[in-house]
């Protein structure tokens, strides 16, 4: 994962803003130059229509990219301060025109707000270690029905690269066989694999498919005693 990504991964740009600050439109894109650490490196942010954010540092007197910072595992070197001061313009910039949103993808968030739509539930982040990771709870019952998390498929099957939504979901034990079967439904990833699967929230599946999993999830939530 990229610098730009890691810190932009639960947020969108506030367009609006982008169009009031000094950041300056060009084709596709906003763009803007920040000179940091004694004007000595220069910060190229590049933000597309779809909110994505890129980014590059230069060495202004040797005018050429500054690759050295996106080294891993440098601290304390001149490259490692370099990278702190670059990660504060990022920062900077996320918190004055981009807003928060629960999860990584559009179909996380947009599954989030239907279950608050229809429950009232809030994902609540457990895990400082994975503050990505959202559950879904009956507050009357305290047990879980849902479980959002951002992880590398490879971890769900072999050959795929890189990161991607899912969600885990309790559902009925003779059925599960079946369903993990079928294109982007798994045995649940970290969870009992009886019960529970893990599906990909890459719109593999509708909205209302994935709610219809989750309704019957949330069933299993319910106290005998409130049914």
């Amino acid at each position: 994962m990229s610098i730009e990504s890691d810190i932009f991964q639960t947020h969108i740009p506030d367009f609006k803003k982008l169009k009031l600050s000094g950041f300056k439109k060009q084709n596709q894109y906003y763009v803007l130059s920040v000179l940091f650490k004694n004007n000595e490196f220069r910060a190229d942010i590049s933000i597309n229509n779809s909110g994505k954010v890129s980014g590059k540092v230069f060495d202004i007197e040797n005018n050429e990219e500054y690759f050295p910072l996106r080294i891993e595992n440098n601290e304390g070197s001149f490259a490692a301060k370099t990278k702190e001061e670059y990660i504060k313009i990022l920062v900077d910039i996320r918190n004055k025109y981009f807003i928060k949103q629960f999860f990584v993808s559009p179909q996380g968030n947009r599954i989030s707000e239907m279950i608050k739509n229809k429950y009232g539930d809030r994902p609540v982040f457990m895990w400082e270690k994975y503050p990505t990771f959202g559950v879904f709870k009956n507050p009357k019952t305290d047990k879980w029905y849902g479980l959002i998390m951002y992880i590398e498929y490879s971890k769900l099957e072999e050959g795929h690269k890189g990161k991607i939504e899912v969600i885990n979901l309790k559902l009925d034990d003779n059925k599960i066989p079946d369903l993990t079967k079928k294109a982007g439904i798994y045995p649940a990833y970290h969870m009992n694999k009886k019960y529970w699967v893990t599906i990909v929230l890459n719109n593999t599946y509708s909205d209302a498919k994935i709610m219809e999993f989750i309704d019957e999830s949330y069933k299993y939530t319910i106290s005998k005693k409130l049914k």
